[in-house]
């Protein structure tokens, strides 16, 4: 019987949290809680380890995590705070000797092969990482033997990928979701979903929106994730939430 565990990089907006140059208190806490760096998640499935985004702080959340080992990459969408850490998947390449597998939609390698055109060039060099990149769509796929399934959302006028992977489903960066496509996640035991702030937002779900999906879904837990300085306190907002709901922080872990 397989074992899924999930590994939160980040849970924090596209700023992190505390945001430079920001005294308001919740940036200015002590609670390790309420220190977000930018979102991202490791699934591990016996061993395997799938990486959801690789924002900015990618480096720093690998090292401080002592881990070193990632087998392939998705990606949700193109902004740059899902995949500005590209270039530092170098090591893992280097102790690999094999290419990272990477998987998005065709219009987010576009993307990266633009903002990154150094690492996906012709032009081969000492140091340069090599990728296989794997086009998909929303439609199931596999890594290796763990079956992927993509979900549509949309970021204001966006389209982003959210995944399920066995009963985990992960939706960062969305703020509508069809019926359509919430029935993929029906029966789904974990639910990790973005809720930026209290008040509403033009692209990301806010708390009480996604209250309303999770109690739609009705997963066994849920944890919200790509949260805000705006959100509040950490230990304060736990205490408004259904107990079942939890808002997630960096470092924690899951297992299933």
């Amino acid at each position: 019987m397989s074992k899924t565990e999930v590994l939160f990089l980040g849970t924090g907006t596209s700023q992190g949290v505390p945001v430079i140059g920001c005294n308001c208190f919740v940036c200015q806490s002590s609670n390790f809680k309420d220190k977000r760096l930018r979102s991202s998640v490791i699934f591990s499935i016996n061993h395997f380890n799938i990486l959801i985004d690789i924002g900015p702080d990618f480096r720093y959340q690998m090292l401080r995590n002592n881990f070193s080992n990632i087998d392939a990459v998705l990606l949700t969408h193109h902004h740059r705070d899902h995949t500005a850490g590209l270039d530092d998947i170098r090591p893992i390449y280097y102790l690999n000797k094999t290419p990272i597998e990477m998987y998005a939609e065709k219009k987010v390698f576009q993307s990266i092969q633009t903002d990154f055109q150094y690492l996906f060039s012709g032009v081969e060099y000492p140091g340069k990482p090599k990728f296989r990149l794997h086009h998909i769509t929303n439609s199931s796929f596999f890594i290796s033997n763990v079956e992927i399934i993509p979900i549509r959302a949309f970021h204001y006028k966006l389209p982003v990928l959210g995944f399920r992977i066995g009963d985990i489903t992960y939706i960062t960066d969305a703020n509508s979701i069809s019926e359509i496509e919430k029935k993929k996640i029906k029966g789904t035991k974990i639910l990790i979903i973005n809720s930026l702030k209290k008040e509403k937002h033009i692209s990301h779900f806010n708390l009480k929106e996604a209250l309303s999906i999770i109690d739609e879904i009705s997963p066994e837990r849920a944890y919200l994730t790509h949260i805000s300085h705006e959100m509040g306190l950490h230990e304060t907002v736990q205490k408004e939430l259904p107990k079942n709901v939890f808002l997630s922080y960096d470092n924690l872990h899951l297992s299933l």
